[in-house]
């Protein structure tokens, strides 16, 4: 497997267990609130790992390509994060992140857009049944 495998597949076990602590989390306060304290120990750990990899950059070094798309990152990022808690607070874990996830199909979907990348059949099937199985998992009864 490839590098990035095993990664990507770090990132999918944590983003379940984000679901199930900010779940557990959420009970008795504000979904903004609880979205500002997570980013506030994201921060924390990020400064921690960065001091301990010792990769800190130069602000510097970044262009102004770099600087936009990160800002528009981050903003995006943020609302992702505000709207998540909130679904969570008023919803089942078990269907508020199988819709989250239909960010896969959302993902293909712009990178052909804005990318120029061109998935094949087979990538296309798989999407679709993403597509299919958030419906599924998101509106059972």
């Amino acid at each position: 497997m490839p590098i990035w495998f095993y990664w990507a597949a770090a990132s999918a076990v944590f983003a379940a267990l984000t679901a199930i602590f900010a779940k557990l989390g959420l009970q008795g306060i504000n979904s903004d609130f609880a979205t500002f304290i997570r980013t506030i120990v994201i921060m924390m750990a990020l400064v921690a790992f960065l001091s301990y990899t010792k990769k800190w950059q130069p602000l510097s070094s970044l262009t102004g390509k770099n600087w936009l798309f990160l800002i528009l990152s981050g903003l995006a990022t943020g609302a992702s994060w505000v709207a998540y808690f909130k679904a969570l607070q008023l919803g089942n874990a078990s269907q508020v992140a199988p819709i989250d996830k239909f960010s896969l199909v959302l993902v293909t979907i712009f990178a052909v857009i804005f990318l120029g990348e061109r998935p094949n059949s087979q990538e296309w099937l798989g999407i679709g049944l993403v597509a299919a199985g958030v419906l599924v998992l998101a509106f059972k009864r």
